[in-house]
């Protein structure tokens, strides 16, 4: 068993990684023609004004890598389909977000209640469709102890909270050249190894898929960007990161081993509420947090390392508290 699972996440890993490259390489000269271009922030740092024009809704690509695998084994296995439909529901709210920006040429799509609407009503129904899979179990492992968390009825309020939290740190991390993918991506290859290693086989191939597509678009997606993923990306990958650690049980880890998501969107909570308890005065240079450091001096690339390297750290620190 433990033979093929690993068979299976580097197949798929393989397989979507191929996939991303071979796509990327005709889709980003046609994201150009139809004028899919970035809209930058105003406000953001003067070095992104370059980055104007560049190709967006990039998501697209790892998607449609990812897809392929997904699909296949989704046939034999019923616990991808509802994380499937998570990461796409929530990509296609992204889609119709960058879809706007396009349209009117502006940064801003759609407005955040219309968002926030669009990502609770398919949280409602992943979290309606996980709860009637055969056998599944609602606990959830509480962090750095053995024991199991049960919610009963506040168990789906839960889950609307942690899926949104988690999808909107993801999108606050998509602001650098690689970023938001190569944390992912990381955070991705956590979760095989954690599916594989408590005997999740229906999960294990949908994360070799995820890191693969991951991978690929990385080629075209790390500085300086060919490609940005856009909210039909990030959205996505929000999806896709809580929808597994849902399943897995293990979705209380989140602000462990996505701590990145978690340290961005707070960047952007603190920065907000602080500007406006105090009339105007900032605690950090720009939010979200990536931007601060970039005003510090920090190069896009340095900043993409030194986050990848502490997804990287805190994944492997959940790992051994989780396996311990």
């Amino acid at each position: 068993m433990e033979r093929s699972m690993y068979l299976d996440f580097t197949l798929s890993t393989v397989l979507s990684f191929v996939l991303a490259v071979l796509l990327a390489i005709p889709l980003i000269p046609e994201l150009h023609k139809l004028k899919f271009g970035q809209e930058v922030r105003e406000d953001g740092p003067e070095t992104h004004l370059k980055k104007k024009g560049t190709p967006t809704m990039g998501g697209i690509i790892f998607l449609l890598s990812l897809l392929v695998p997904s699909v296949f084994y989704a046939l034999r296995f019923p616990k991808i389909r509802p994380a499937l439909f998570l990461t796409l529901g929530f990509a296609a709210v992204g889609f119709l977000d960058d879809s706007i920006k396009v349209l009117k040429h502006h940064s801003e799509g759609l407005n955040p209640k219309q968002k926030f609407f669009l990502q609770l009503l398919i949280t409602l129904l992943f979290s309606l469709w996980i709860c009637l899979l055969p056998g599944y179990e609602s606990a959830l492992r509480i962090p750095f102890t053995r024991s199991m968390l049960k919610l009963g009825p506040f168990y789906i309020p839960a889950l609307l909270f942690i899926v949104t939290a988690t999808d909107n740190g993801a999108n606050f991390t998509d602001g650098l050249d690689g970023l938001c993918s190569s944390v992912t991506a990381v955070i991705s290859l956590f979760l095989g190894i954690y599916a594989i290693f408590t005997g999740e086989r229906e999960l294990v191939p949908l994360c070799g898929a995820m890191l693969g597509a991951l991978l690929g678009f990385l080629c075209f997606n790390a500085y300086p960007a060919r490609v940005f993923m856009g909210d039909t990306g990030s959205l996505a990958l929000g999806g896709f990161v809580s929808a597994l650690a849902i399943e897995l049980g293990i979705p209380l880890y989140i602000p462990l081993f996505a701590f990145i998501y978690l340290l961005e969107v707070l960047s952007v909570i603190i920065q907000v509420s602080y500007f406006k308890l105090s009339h105007g005065r900032r605690i950090f240079r720009m939010a979200p947090i990536h931007h601060h450091f970039e005003l510090l001096g920090w190069s896009e690339t340095r900043v993409v390392t030194v986050f990848t390297i502490i997804s990287l750290l805190l994944s492997l620190l959940s790992f051994t508290l989780l396996i311990l």
